[in-house]
């Protein structure tokens, strides 16, 4: 007698499914790409503005007549190209999580749905929101800071690339900081913390915030306070709105424990 075929074995329309999700990601993903080049494209003929815009901060912080060095070959010319990249990008973002919100929504439910809308609207704010925080306000205060305690003797002048390496880690350290109050919403929301466990949280989160700004900043105490204080504050509003979503059963559930 012949053993009954295994649950494990897929049938033709589940390979058929799993082949057209496979399908739905590539095209979702070209048409993303597609979206960052068609930004890129007109953004290529004003690389030098761009990248002059973005390393204006540090330029009003040097003394006058400093210029930024290249040691590179082909740096000039890749640096400020990254630079606009990155921009496009940032400008694409949008459309690009539109498409990853395009691609998971046949799979959610009727009350995800409804969440996830303003859920990417809120991220995408709050991402910038932090990017302009950090090149209007951190940026022109942490060099002044850094430039004053140069010695006399020392030419302060640094490196195109090592400059965009350092703006792309600030930059996407407090874009990611901005969202705090996002995910503090979303745990009350889904029932995995209560607002009175995010209150107790507290004090773990400020050791938290000042230990994750020591590693994302430079070794200079300002840079670090306009990171960890923003987080604390971040924190706090997100455990202020999350009073609102909190999923009544949940609350119920942790007042009867």
């Amino acid at each position: 007698m012949s053993s009954p075929p295994s649950d494990s074995t897929e049938t033709p329309d589940q390979e058929q499914g799993f082949l057209s999700h496979l399908i739905e990601l590539r095209q979702r993903l070209v048409r993303a790409a597609l979206a960052v080049v068609v930004i890129f494209l007109p953004l290529s003929f004003f690389m030098k503005d761009v990248f002059d815009l973005v390393s204006r901060p540090l330029m009003v912080a040097l003394p006058a007549g400093t210029k930024l060095l290249s040691t590179g070959v082909v740096a000039p010319f890749m640096v400020p190209l990254k630079v606009t990249l990155f921009l496009s990008f940032l400008l694409a973002l949008p459309f690009v999580l539109w498409q990853a919100w395009a691609f998971v929504a046949p799979g959610l439910y009727k009350h995800e749905k409804r969440l996830a809308g303003p859920l990417l609207v809120s991220s995408v704010f709050m991402f910038m929101l932090g990017i302009c925080y950090c090149y209007f306000v951190v940026f022109g205060l942490v060099f002044k800071f850094i430039t004053r305690f140069a010695p006399e003797s020392v030419h302060v002048a640094p490196d195109i690339e090592a400059y965009f390496s350092f703006v792309l880690g600030m930059f996407l350290a407090f874009g990611v900081t901005f969202e705090v109050p996002i995910v503090v919403v979303l745990l009350a929301r889904f029932g995995i913390a209560s607002v009175a466990r995010l209150r107790q949280m507290r004090p773990y989160v400020v050791v938290g915030a000042f230990i994750l700004a020591a590693i994302f900043t430079p070794p200079d105490v300002l840079s670090q306070l306009l990171l960890a204080i923003p987080l604390c504050l971040l924190y706090e509003l997100g455990v202020f709105c999350a009073r609102f979503v909190e999923r009544p059963a949940r609350s119920e559930e942790k007042a009867a424990a």
